[in-house]
């Protein structure tokens, strides 16, 4: 049974849909959603990933990014749950939930609202459960082989994981060769000021975690520097995306 709802984009004004019609709308219905998430993230170039350990922390610190321009936001699944309610105060943010480990975790994602799910890694039974669903998967790759087979299985992006650790933007450059076809997002330990570089060098776009949502400023529940930060890096990476 597939994680994904299903529901019609409208309703049909007279009758009811035949039954080849209603899959029609449904499939049409998802794919639209699902393109939206994956052109918001190529447009942008930037995916905020937030880790907080408590709600009121979390929502703070979400909201002073969103509000700082950010379009596209992880929420990790150590988090405590606040995605449903992010969904409705900005309808019209990206919202997903990262460090999906399995099909439950999956399923409760979807269920809060989470337009897309990112893993570390390759997990088959949550790329089975979207496919043709209205979620985008991002699962995670380290190697060459990694990420063609996350292609090859209906990825239709893929997170490289963890890139500074195998050599940062020099990494995506070289694997942007044989994969330009293949759409990456680089993950791990990435800066503001190397945006602009990655996406150069072949990343669609890039997550940052640290880097917005500062540990000190965290900790200090600096709301005002986390908005700055997140600003900053929206414009670094629109600029970068229409260079």
């Amino acid at each position: 049974m597939a994680l994904a709802s299903f529901s019609f984009c409208h309703r049909p004004s007279l009758g009811f849909p035949t039954p080849a019609a209603a899959l029609s709308s449904r499939v049409s219905c998802s794919s639209h959603r699902l393109n939206t998430t994956l052109t918001e993230i190529n447009n942008s170039g930037v995916i905020a990933c937030l880790r907080a350990n408590s709600v009121e922390l979390a929502l703070e610190a979400a909201g002073a990014a969103l509000t700082g321009d950010i379009s596209v936001l992880e929420v990790t699944m150590s988090t405590p749950g606040i995605l449903q309610e992010l969904v409705q105060n900005h309808p019209r943010k990206i919202m997903g939930v990262g460090t999906v480990l399995n099909a439950k975790d999956a399923k409760t994602a979807i269920n809060a609202g989470a337009k897309f799910l990112m893993s570390p890694v390759i997990l088959k039974e949550i790329m089975d459960d979207v496919q043709g669903g209205e979620v985008l998967y991002i699962p995670g790759a380290m190697t060459p082989t990694e990420i063609f087979s996350a292609y090859n299985a209906g990825a239709k992006i893929v997170k490289v994981y963890p890139v500074t650790a195998l050599g940062g933007t020099q990494y995506i450059s070289a694997l942007s060769k044989p994969f330009s076809h293949i759409p990456m997002v680089a993950s791990q330990g990435i800066k503001i000021d190397s945006i602009g570089e990655y996406i150069a060098q072949g990343a669609s776009a890039v997550v940052l975690s640290d880097a917005i949502f500062d540990k000190e400023a965290m900790g200090q529940r600096n709301f005002n520097t986390i908005h700055e930060l997140a600003r900053l890096a929206a414009s670094q990476g629109v600029k970068a995306v229409e260079r």
